[in-house]
């Protein structure tokens, strides 16, 4: 974006001097990951948990990338201050770097590492207890990369999905989800977003071997919901258990916990959930979110 500074394998440029080679193979193979955390202060939030599955992926996609936490943390504020933003939206990409035309041979030992911010977005009290809509879509969640799905560079399931989302046109209200199911028909998640829902005393997510991505904030949430005293059950459910639920919120880095307060099916039935307001285990979870964030 014009006027924009990025930041480029350590550096900080102007957005229209950061070169990167047509031979990347992150370009010609989509060999990559990224990471995308936002800040609060200054601060990315659980920055620990996403390099370890940013180094992880990378290890075993034979990427050599090493960058340690406290430097990508100053990496980021010194980003942010050239933006002339205190807090923003962050995506760290580690693309494998340039290598012969084909596929590797050997390891990639000099990736490419990009990092970029932008505004995040307002949002008011009142938008995120009113909530959002989930529209299920007929694009199938793919099965992963390998035995646990990348946050990688090949994006284009989830751009079909996203197309197909847009193609519903005013049948759908701004800032609505759309939800994949498993090729076995299983839920699966969010285009952008992991998925949970509440019944019975029970919150309830998609197992990872639906071939979900492995969400840091998912994973938190986990975490919360049980030491509010929640039991969290992970598992194969289907789109009528879900059409069952007495809540259901979805998760992202960007977004945190946002309550999901009508579903729509594929032929474009609606239906409140949780009387079309956020719910009360909702609202304790997000509380228990940001609670954690202060503590952190």
């Amino acid at each position: 974006m014009s006027g924009m500074k990025v930041g480029l394998n350590g550096t900080v440029l102007e957005a229209d001097e950061a070169v990167i080679s047509v031979y990347d193979h992150g370009f010609l193979y989509g060999l990559g990951l990224f990471e995308t955390f936002r800040t609060y202060g200054g601060r990315p939030y659980l920055l620990s948990a996403h390099m370890e599955r940013l180094h992880n992926g990378c290890r075993e996609l034979g990427i050599h990338f090493s960058m340690p936490e406290d430097a990508v943390e100053s990496w980021v504020r010194e980003l942010l201050q050239e933006n002339g933003l205190e807090d923003g939206y962050v995506r760290l990409t580690v693309s494998a770097g340039e290598a012969e035309l084909g596929l590797p041979a050997a390891d990639y030992t000099e990736p490419t590492v990009l990092l970029l911010v932008k505004p995040l977005p307002p949002v008011s009290e009142e938008a995120v207890l009113r909530g959002r809509a989930l529209r299920l879509l007929n694009t199938r969640r793919n099965t992963p990369e390998g035995n646990v799905r990348f946050k990688s560079l090949h994006y284009m399931n989830n751009i079909l999905a996203r197309r197909e989302l847009m193609s519903c046109g005013d049948a759908v209200a701004p800032g609505t989800e759309g939800l994949m199911l498993s090729g076995d028909n299983w839920l699966a998640e969010g285009i952008v977003s992991n998925l949970f829902f509440y019944r019975d005393g029970t919150v309830y997510t998609p197992d990872i071997a639906t071939g979900i991505l492995p969400g840091v904030t998912r994973k938190r949430v986990m975490e919360l919901a049980e030491l509010e005293g929640l039991p969290v059950q992970e598992g194969f459910y289907t789109w009528e258990q879900l059409w069952g639920a007495e809540e259901i919120w979805i998760t992202n880095s960007i977004q945190e916990v946002v309550p999901v307060t009508t579903l729509i099916a594929a032929d474009g039935e609606h239906i409140a959930v949780s009387g079309g307001i956020a719910g009360e285990v909702t609202r304790r979870i997000l509380a228990a979110y940001r609670n954690d964030i202060m503590c952190t």
